[in-house]
């Protein structure tokens, strides 16, 4: 395994899967150097870190967790156009790579994950590379996390099939709120923006299928 280039795998998933993806802000393609993706995959899957592909993390049968593909966690970072200043809510922490991702350029990220066992391996991975804006949480927070709330930017590293409005109402005014929503195999990633309390706007980013929330909120009509 030591003889894999990370440098140069790094650079042809920068040059080939994420620009062509649309995904052109040099800070994020930077931020993509700085934070080395291969030290937030399971050991077996090193030398897949930057293929692009969703990568196993484990969790129970049925429900695995997957790392998205890099191309996706770099579009998510370009959208949500991070400040130095916001405070961000992420949901489903896994790896922790989109949490460091998030944390690089944003003043705090509160990472919520509902999988004890993820939770502890993606801490592990963030301690380990010295990211210390960013406090993981093990909880529920497929319906939102008000602890904290309001936040400037809040991203749902699942699909839900209906967004929670209780989601939008934790966005501070001119906070950002990335989701993909829907059910397979039609779905679709959206950027909320809070104009001002109880106003949002909703842009359609593109079509893309991705794992749902454990508990994420669905449509009422199996209830009798």
């Amino acid at each position: 395994m030591a003889s894999m280039n990370f440098e140069q795998a790094r650079f042809n998933m920068v040059e080939q899967q994420i620009r062509t993806w649309d995904v052109l802000d040099q800070d994020v393609l930077d931020m993509l150097y700085a934070v080395p993706r291969e030290g937030f995959v399971p050991p077996a899957y090193k030398a897949l870190a930057f293929s692009d592909m969703e990568i196993p993390l484990g969790g129970e049968a049925g429900s695995a967790v997957r790392m998205m593909t890099p191309k996706m966690e770099a579009r998510i970072v370009q959208e949500v156009a991070l400040n130095k200043s916001d405070k961000v809510l992420e949901i489903g922490t896994g790896s922790g790579y989109l949490t460091a991702l998030l944390a690089f350029r944003s003043a705090h990220v509160v990472s919520v994950e509902i999988n004890a066992a993820i939770a502890a391996s993606g801490r592990r991975n963030l301690e380990e590379h010295h990211v210390v804006n960013s406090t993981l949480v093990v909880g529920d927070a497929a319906r939102g996390w008000p602890a904290g709330a309001p936040y400037q930017v809040i991203v749902l590293t699942g699909s839900t099939p209906l967004l929670p409005s209780g989601l939008l109402e934790q966005l501070a005014q001119g906070g950002r709120l990335f989701a993909v929503t829907g059910e397979a195999p039609v779905m679709v990633a959206k950027l909320f923006t809070c104009k001002r309390p109880g106003t949002y706007s909703e842009v359609e980013l593109f079509d893309t299928v991705l794992a749902p929330l454990i508990n994420a909120e669905r449509p009422s009509r199996f209830e009798f």
